[in-house]
């Protein structure tokens, strides 16, 4: 670490990042709730999406008063469609600690702060600098990047021992008393200018008019290769599952839903009941067994829905949907943690994933006049 690196955080990046940080709703009327929310919401999300759902947030629950006294149902049907919910379902434990433990006055330590469901080491870094001034530094994919290219880091980032020494650099890097500065300057940085594949170095040769206010120190934008770093192990392949689902409707012109468990992914959710094909089944075999494991039910398979397409972070799918009607018994909570029959006008009432979404749009659009 050289001096120079040193002088350029501090004379270079910081005022850089006070006449170029973009205009954010947690940035104006900072609050340690108003911090702690956002950051949730910003893992593993971009600024773009998080900023209408920290809006509605905000509305919906403005004081750790009204989080903490909210139904989890409430809080994941803010939530909705802004994925990894469990982030959803930890902040609404936190709040109730929070409540009970802290007199509803967030803790102020970093020691007290990790000990709250849903913090880990960045998130603690992230809260405490901001809200509090703490001397921590925050090390995300953002801070990686800009760290690796500063000092051609040529370890692969994934790795433990890696992260350990990224993240002394980014202490040593960090300045006393502005640590709240110095992490959103980094990370603004990482987001804006230092991008994983057209990183916007300069915009001549001059690198006095240079984009970047780090280029004259970074070591990768001397080796005219900085995307060669960060180095990074060839990503797995992620697993294809295939999965049947059921609209299954009654006289009343009802449907059926049922809520997943807590301890489940999308754990508190409600969904179309259904799960994933086994080898040899068909998806009307795969429905109805699923069906049968679910709720204690037989039924028949009606007609093709809709297929849905998702994403998820460790795996993608194709859910293909059919109605269904109940041939014999009726529904029980074995494999799920409830199950209620609604309208499809007030199916949005409850939360659901990205995925059931698509399928309640689509009820929408071809049943409902």
């Amino acid at each position: 670490m050289n001096k120079a690196t040193h002088k350029a955080i501090e004379t270079e990046l910081l005022p850089w990042f006070a006449g170029h940080r973009r205009a954010m709703p947690w940035r104006s009327n900072r609050t340690p709730y108003r911090v702690w929310i956002s950051e949730l919401m910003l893992q593993q999300t971009r600024v773009d999406q998080v900023i209408p759902y920290f809006n509605r947030f905000m509305k919906r629950f403005p004081s750790m008063k009204s989080l903490a006294a909210a139904s989890q149902e409430d809080v994941l049907k803010i939530w909705e469609g802004l994925g990894y919910y469990s982030r959803a379902r930890n902040l609404h434990k936190a709040a109730q600690i929070i409540a009970t433990d802290h007199k509803g006055r967030f803790p102020n330590t970093a020691k007290e702060i990790i000990k709250l469901p849903g913090i880990g080491s960045y998130t603690a870094a992230a809260i405490g600098s901001l809200a509090f001034n703490l001397n921590l530094a925050v090390l995300d994919g953002n801070v990686i990047r800009v760290l690796s290219r500063l000092f051609a880091y040529a370890k692969d980032t994934g790795s433990s021992a890696a992260k350990k020494e990224l993240q002394q650099l980014a202490d040593t890097l960090l300045v006393p008393g502005d640590a709240g500065n110095y992490n959103e300057a980094m990370m603004e940085l990482g987001a804006t200018v230092c991008l994983p594949k057209n990183p916007q170095c300069q915009r001549s040769s001059q690198v006095r008019d240079a984009d970047c206010p780090l280029a004259r120190v970074c070591l990768g934008h001397e080796s005219g290769r900085p995307t060669d770093y960060p180095v990074k192990a060839p990503k797995k392949k992620v697993p294809h599952i295939v999965v049947g689902a059921a609209v299954v409707t009654n006289r009343k012109g009802e449907v059926l839903i049922a809520q997943r468990r807590d301890t489940d992914m999308l754990g508190g959710l409600w969904e179309f009941p259904g799960g994933k094909q086994e080898p040899g089944e068909t998806i009307q075999q795969c429905i109805a067994r699923e069906l049968k494991e679910e709720l204690g039910i037989n039924v028949e398979i009606g007609d093709f829905l809709i297929t849905v397409k998702h994403a998820y972070s460790h795996f993608t799918m194709e859910m293909h949907t059919y109605f269904a009607k109940i041939k014999s018994s009726h529904p029980r909570s074995i494999e799920c943690q409830d199950f209620q029959w609604l309208k499809i006008s007030d199916l949005r009432r409850v939360p659901y994933s990205k995925a059931d979404l698509y399928i309640i749009e689509e009820l929408e659009r071809q049943v409902v006049p």
